[in-house]
């Protein structure tokens, strides 16, 4: 049997496209960017085109652009970054309750030292955050809002672009530059619009194992107005914003990984969605289940199912026995057995939580796996169903 891995969010294989752009890198044009000889002008003017490519695809500037080791460290350079910086100014910072652990994580460790106050927004039963909810939220001491563009639990694609305007708006109201809008992208890019202008965003996290390119390298656009304090110091590369050797081979397959997704997302969207509804349809006619996420304004690779008396890792186990891959919830939290944060803040119950499953389609996935994962689904639910030792009611879906 072919193996189906419909894990794609948590990472995606990297694309010999990228592959093949990355190899001279390694063993050729290794030189350390900072040397100030023919070998290390050669990375650096392949760090620089890099950046003005990237630079390009978000509609910003190329010293904008800050290279980091992936989305976890660009999302907590963002909002540690910003509110240190800012600590004169304010020190309210609003999210919302479905963020990814790299943006809640750091924030709650920030309440926890008395550095900020936390305003946490609810999400509807889809996963959506409220723009009018945000607006009420916001303080004149407000230095900070970090809302994610696509959950990557659920899918839910959050109103960036409202919010960016109405963040706008109250800020000329009130004649203040605050508070600076981040939003992580980790799960949108490739997919959806990435224009920093329309989505009136300031800081903006990216990482290329998300998109078919390398792990280890990611990207924060830092608006140049934004003022952030540095959290690794050294050698002063990326504009004294992040030292370290810049990651040469990461750099250019990062690059080359968002061109390619750019070029072909109308196309692989299109296809995709196909692909996702057939699955969600399928899975649905399963006795005692829900889709989680919102029905239409959702990732065009993510479909995140509940399965009412069962245990989602168990699941996860027979369906690896059966060569399909899949999650529970956020693979960076596969090692707690706490229900996903992102279901219950839908208003779900543990019971309902604990039996999601997440499955994320990709550009190796073909009808014929849909079609295997609709026909296998069935068996492995009746089998745990029939293992539980309690039948619970369709109320822990309401």
């Amino acid at each position: 049997m072919k193996p189906i891995y419909l894990d794609h969010a948590a990472t995606t294989p990297l694309d010999p496209r990228v592959l093949e752009a990355m190899r001279p890198f390694f063993s050729e044009t290794f030189a350390n960017p900072s040397s100030f000889h023919t070998p290390g002008l050669r990375a650096k003017e392949a760090v620089a085109a890099a950046r003005q490519s990237i630079a390009k695809h978000l509609n910003g500037r190329e010293d904008e652009i800050i290279f980091t080791s992936g989305g976890t460290e660009s999302d907590n350079l963002a909002v540690v970054g910003v509110v240190r910086a800012l600590k004169t100014k304010g020190k309210h910072v609003v999210t919302s309750s479905i963020e990814h652990h790299a943006v809640l994580e750091p924030l709650l460790h920030l309440k926890k030292t008395g550095e900020i106050d936390l305003t946490i927004l609810p999400v509807d039963k889809y996963g959506l955050v409220s723009v009018a909810d945000l607006v009420v939220a916001l303080r004149p001491d407000t230095v900070l809002v970090s809302i994610m563009y696509a959950n990557n639990e659920i899918g839910t694609i959050e109103p960036i672009a409202d919010i960016g305007r109405a963040i706008l708006k109250w800020r000329k109201d009130n004649v203040t530059h605050f508070p600076y809008f981040h939003t992580d992208a980790c799960q949108a890019a490739g997919v959806l619009d990435m224009d920093v202008e329309k989505l009136h965003v300031d800081l903006l996290t990216l990482n290329a194992s998300k998109m078919y390119g390398p792990k280890g390298i990611g990207v924060l656009f830092v608006r140049r107005a934004v003022k952030i304090e540095t959290l690794i110091r050294g050698g002063g590369q990326e504009k004294n914003i992040r030292s370290g050797t810049e990651n040469v081979p990461g750099i250019v397959g990062l690059a080359t990984a968002l061109d390619l997704s750019q070029a072909e997302k109308d196309v692989e969207n299109a296809r995709l969605t196909r692909l996702r509804d057939r699955l969600i349809a399928g899975l649905l006619a399963i006795p005692k289940t829900r889709l989680n996420g919102h029905p239409t304004e959702r990732l065009p690779n993510n479909v995140n199912i509940s399965f009412i008396d069962i245990e989602g890792e168990a699941a996860v186990l027979y369906l690896d026995a059966e060569g399909i891959y899949t999650s529970t919830g956020s693979a960076c939290a596969s090692t707690s057995l706490d229900p996903s944060h992102v279901i219950l803040a839908t208003g779900l119950s543990y019971e309902a939580a604990h039996g999601s499953l997440r499955f994320t389609l990709g550009r190796s996935t073909t009808p014929e796996d849909v079609e295997r994962v609709i026909a296998v689904m069935p068996g492995v639910v009746e089998k745990l169903r029939h293992m539980s030792p309690v039948n619970l009611d369709m109320k822990y879906f309401n």
